[in-house]
């Protein structure tokens, strides 16, 4: 299936039933605006609620934190995505430490199926930062520096949690599936598997692995996303080991909007900005070995001729 990661069986820390019940991971919509895609993982209703099974939760967690080791174990990138006002802190702070990259303010049509303008984008706010790092506005009046900071401003809001990105991610981890469909529907049209928090109002379509769970209490919110950064995070840990065993040096992120002009950004803590392990995930994700192997093929043929 599509979307599911073949584990490795590592044993980490999940939240445990009492952890999630006093985070309030149970508590539900109203029972009148419940979806019935989500019936099998709702327990009762109480005081017109509907309370969720954390038993459902539990164990759907579990596989999904498994699956994201797996992915940050070979240096696939996650991107976070939630535009709750609520979640914007934990998921900026979360994101960061583990190396994954984010999304708070709207999710921006594109973002995975014209990575070029993206690209570009993350390209501009980078070479304006460093510009104004090393004293390059000074050349400008006070009222061309002041329009070129509010510029920036406003693409780090769309971008500054995207400059690392230089490929379509391996994954998107999601609160609030039904706020943040664009960013779905985008990945799934691109074969990219959804991680989501799903409340009970919310039809779970277009997402690979659900966790069924409150998504507008800011400790619900919480407790998952500082379990899928501790997932992650251990992940990037074995990864990180493995390339040291090997002898090799993370690469720094490469952005470029073409093939002449790469710009280099960083070369972070994270193992999720290395490129090239990102997109084997994704190759082996999408099950593309045999097309590979052909088109080296098609390769070594023309270079023969």
């Amino acid at each position: 299936m599509k979307g599911i990661f073949v584990s490795t069986k590592v044993e980490f820390k999940t939240p445990t039933t009492a952890e999630m019940l006093e985070s309030g991971v149970h508590i539900g919509h109203q029972a009148r605006h419940w979806n019935p895609a989500m019936e099998k993982y709702i327990f009762a209703v109480k005081s017109g609620k509907h309370i969720i099974d954390l038993g459902s939760t539990e164990t759907n967690l579990a596989k999904a934190l498994q699956a994201l080791f797996d992915i940050s174990s070979t240096g696939g990138k996650v991107i976070f995505v939630s535009t709750k006002k609520q979640a914007i802190e934990v998921i900026e702070t979360e994101a960061q430490r583990c190396g994954a990259l984010y999304v708070t303010e709207r999710w921006l049509g594109g973002t995975l199926t014209n990575l070029p303008v993206i690209k570009r984008n993350i390209k501009k706010l980078l070479d304006y930062k460093s510009s104004r790092e090393k004293g390059e506005f000074g050349k400008y009046t006070k009222k061309e520096r002041l329009m070129l900071d509010r510029e920036i401003e406003k693409l780090e809001r769309n971008y500054g949690g995207l400059t690392g990105l230089n490929a379509v991610p391996t994954a998107l981890f999601v609160i609030d599936a039904r706020r943040e469909k664009t960013a779905i529907k985008e990945a799934n049209k691109m074969k990219v598997p959804v991680f989501a928090l799903v409340d009970t109002n919310t039809a779970p379509e277009g997402v690979s692995y659900v966790i069924p769970g409150n998504d507008d209490g800011l400790r619900s919110i919480s407790l998952i996303v500082k379990s899928v950064a501790d997932a992650l995070e251990s992940g990037y840990a074995v990864y990180a080991k493995k390339l040291a065993e090997k002898g090799l040096v993370e690469t720094p992120v490469v952005v470029t909007d073409s093939v002449d002009t790469p710009v280099v950004v960083s070369a972070s803590e994270s193992p999720a900005s290395t490129q090239k392990a990102g997109k084997k995930a994704i190759k082996a994700y999408e099950n593309k070995d045999t097309e590979v192997d052909e088109a080296s093929k098609k390769a070594k043929t023309s270079s023969n001729k």
